[in-house]
């Protein structure tokens, strides 16, 4: 008889899941209480690159004469068009998930999952229709939602979260942004770009203040973000926020978490915006599903606590996901992998997690990327290192498409050259890293890297260039 395993969750890491164990012979089944897709196709990666593709051509167009074009009159942005795009694209997206599920034999269910004991489960629907499930193993994938916080009360207009924000049918006048992180920052760049008046503002001493982003990063997209007239504030928080029907009015004073002691002492100010958009975290789907049944331990914050094969305090149920939290790094990809990792666990097979060489992307202008370790991280592990780095600007390509703001750095053993992180920002960072991941995850060396052939032109030399600085023999960095 085949092993029963039921996914709470169609996102990444669910679906996926439930695919490979098909795959593998098992009865599957899906619940899925939105949308297929999850965060990540609904109110995350997809939307976002879908909004920040329009603000790319609004960047090119504003700069057309630069490469020889003229344009007549305005460029006007119509953000109803945009979300017309959205939505046509996440449909495509969704069915073609719910495609592939049907052709690998899983029961999909739309509606709100509960476990109700060892190995049940009820799904209620959208009308109240009640079904009920048996398994034999159990993985939860629930996700997360936009943190809320109690004294700033959203309201989908003035004060909003990141999921409205992927939802706007007009670019707002102005907009505050508060939180420095992935989220910020890359909403900072979109609405700047179609036409909004953007302030950062974040609490700690950098924007991306992320230990796997190298501090010159942050700097380097601090830079670009104030050429482009984003006022950027660090070190401060928001104190209070008054809404009215056109506006919000900020007070803004020092973040409690700054260190430097002149920010400690920065008196209150205020601000006029048409719009507040909070992007400070999220928080865990892990509440009203029933683990009170359960032996599922979660953390005072709510996170599912997993092992490395991705198995929880319960021997039958496995988590995978946004869903353990910030520890496990919350991104798409590794939610995936994790899926991949819980399902052969549960079918006999021994594989664990591993999170040395997992490459972020963050979609600003111009992107940010890494993998492996930054310096200080490396220092930190008792490794003796060197980074280098090449611009962009030495980069023949990257004078062509006019994009030369960045570099590219490599983070390497000295003694025997092996790489241990890489970190690049500028343009198409985000592609260019899967290069410095499989050199990380591989335990490839800088001279490695140096002797393969790359193509020109193209932005990839700019990987090539950093390793033949690492090895004595730079050309053009």
């Amino acid at each position: 008889m085949a092993m029963k395993i039921t996914i709470i969750g169609a996102g990444p890491g669910g679906y996926t899941a439930g695919l490979k164990a098909a795959s593998l012979g098992a009865d599957v089944t899906i619940v899925e209480k939105e949308g297929a897709g999850g965060t990540c196709l609904n109110w995350g990666c997809i939307p976002s690159k879908i909004m920040k593709n329009s603000a790319d051509l609004m960047e090119k167009m504003a700069h057309a004469e630069t490469f020889g074009l003229s344009v007549a009159g305005d460029i006007i942005v119509d953000m109803k068009k945009i979300m017309e795009r959205k939505r046509s694209i996440i449909t495509a997206q969704q069915k073609g998930i719910e495609a592939l599920l049907k052709k690998a034999g899983i029961t999909y269910l739309l509606g709100t999952a509960r476990i109700t004991g060892k190995g049940s489960l009820c799904v209620t629907s959208g009308d109240g229709e009640t079904t009920h499930i048996s398994w034999d193993n159990l993985i939860i994938a629930t996700g997360t939602v936009p943190m809320a916080l109690s004294q700033f009360p959203m309201d989908g207009t003035r004060i909003v979260s990141s999921d409205e924000v992927l939802s706007l049918t007009e670019v707002p006048e102005s907009i505050a942004i508060v939180g420095g992180g992935v989220i910020g920052c890359e909403f900072a760049f979109i609405l700047n770009a179609l036409g909004s008046q953007v302030t950062l503002i974040e609490g700690m001493d950098r924007i991306l203040p992320l230990d796997s982003v190298e501090e010159e990063c942050s700097k380097i997209l601090t830079r670009e973000m104030k050429k482009k007239k984003i006022k950027v504030l660090t070190q401060c928080t928001v104190t209070s926020v008054e809404t009215t029907e056109t506006c919000a009015h900020l007070t803004i004073g020092p973040s409690p978490f700054a260190k430097d002691p002149k920010a400690k002492g920065k008196k209150e100010t205020s601000q006029t915006v048409t719009m507040v958009a909070f992007c400070i975290g999220r928080s865990p789907n892990s509440a009203d599903i029933g683990l009170e049944h359960t032996q599922v331990t979660c953390d005072e914050r709510g996170w599912i606590v997993v092992d490395d094969t991705m198995q929880t305090s319960d021997p039958a149920i496995y988590a995978i996901g946004d869903i353990t939290g910030p520890n496990h790094i919350m991104l798409a990809h590794v939610a995936t992998t994790e899926g991949m990792v819980a399902v052969e666990n549960i079918m006999g097979g021994s594989r664990t997690m591993d999170y040395s060489a997992v490459p972020s992307g963050i979609f600003t202008m111009p992107e940010v990327a890494c993998t492996g370790l930054t310096e200080k991280q490396a220092t930190k592990k008792g490794l003796d290192v060197r980074t280098d780095t090449v611009l962009f600007r030495t980069i023949g390509k990257a004078q062509v498409l006019g994009e030369i703001a960045g570099q590219a750095s490599i983070v390497s053993e000295r003694e025997s050259g092996r790489v241990v992180g890489v970190h690049i920002i500028g343009p198409h960072a985000t592609d260019l890293i899967a290069e410095g991941t499989l050199a990380v995850a591989q335990g490839l060396t800088v001279t490695n890297l140096a002797e393969t052939i790359h193509a020109h032109p193209t932005l990839a030399e700019v990987i090539m260039e950093s390793a033949m600085k690492a090895t004595g023999h730079a050309l053009h960095g």
